[in-house]
């Protein structure tokens, strides 16, 4: 379990978090706390990658290709990846140099509407500094930091939006995939951007196959270190 609550702010976050070493690399996926007995992942330690890869839990499956690629395609030896230090500091100030970088990414219009799927205040903070407004949408339901109502629903806010924001998480709970279904078949083109702690390898083989930008953050991150650490930031073949 892993848990964060930034100073000044009002919220914290809470996950479980599943994370394998193959060799040198390890591999995470994050999901909703109390999903998976500890006993299944204790019952990993040791397993063949083979065997994890086609284990009965997705996120498992999703946390080994995490280690089994980042092992033999580390993020900083990937050409594509333009490779930043998040600074050191206190977990606020790491969140928020994460969130400038991520959104950084986004190639929406001046005034666009992004549609954030998995809510990180800071990174909803970023996008209104920026003149960008949002559509928060989480399944754990609820409201931002400045009361805004969450909308469990991604497909609520595709049509009003001119960009997708979407964690990692998505990975592991199975959502990805309807996504990129729900985008494809809009009637416009929708750049989808990944911020993954799950999965961010696993991301990475999806860039220009539905994702066009991605921000890459392999454990540790950045909340369970006040040190400096990178982030692997990837945009799709002609994509700018």
């Amino acid at each position: 379990m892993q848990g964060a609550r930034h100073r000044g702010r009002n919220g914290g976050y809470r996950n479980q978090v599943i994370s394998l070493r193959v060799g040198t690399a390890t591999g995470s996926c994050a999901v909703e706390p109390g999903s998976i007995d500890p006993e299944v992942v204790y019952a990993c330690v040791g397993a063949p990658i083979t065997e994890l890869l086609h284990h009965d839990e997705l996120a498992v499956q999703i946390a080994a290709l995490d280690a089994h690629l980042t092992h033999h395609h580390p993020h900083s030896r990937d050409p594509r990846a333009v490779t930043v230090q998040v600074g050191g500091g206190d977990s606020l100030q790491r969140s928020v140099a994460r969130a400038q970088a991520v959104t950084a990414l986004i190639d929406g219009p001046p005034g666009g509407r992004v549609l954030v799927i998995g809510v990180v205040n800071s990174l909803l903070a970023c996008l209104r500094e920026s003149g960008m407004s949002y559509v928060p949408c989480d399944l754990k339901g609820g409201t931002t930091e400045w009361g805004e109502p969450i909308v469990t629903d991604f497909t609520e806010g595709l049509d009003s939006c001119d960009a997708v924001l979407a964690s990692g998480m998505m990975l592991g709970n199975g959502t990805f995939d309807h996504l990129l279904t729900q985008v494809s078949a809009n009637t416009r083109h929708l750049p989808v951007i990944m911020f993954a702690q799950s999965g961010a390898a696993v991301a990475r083989e999806l860039l220009g196959c539905g994702v066009d930008a991605l921000s890459a953050e392999p454990y540790p991150f950045f909340w369970l270190t006040g040190e400096v650490s990178p982030l692997h930031l990837y945009r799709a073949s002609g994509h700018r």
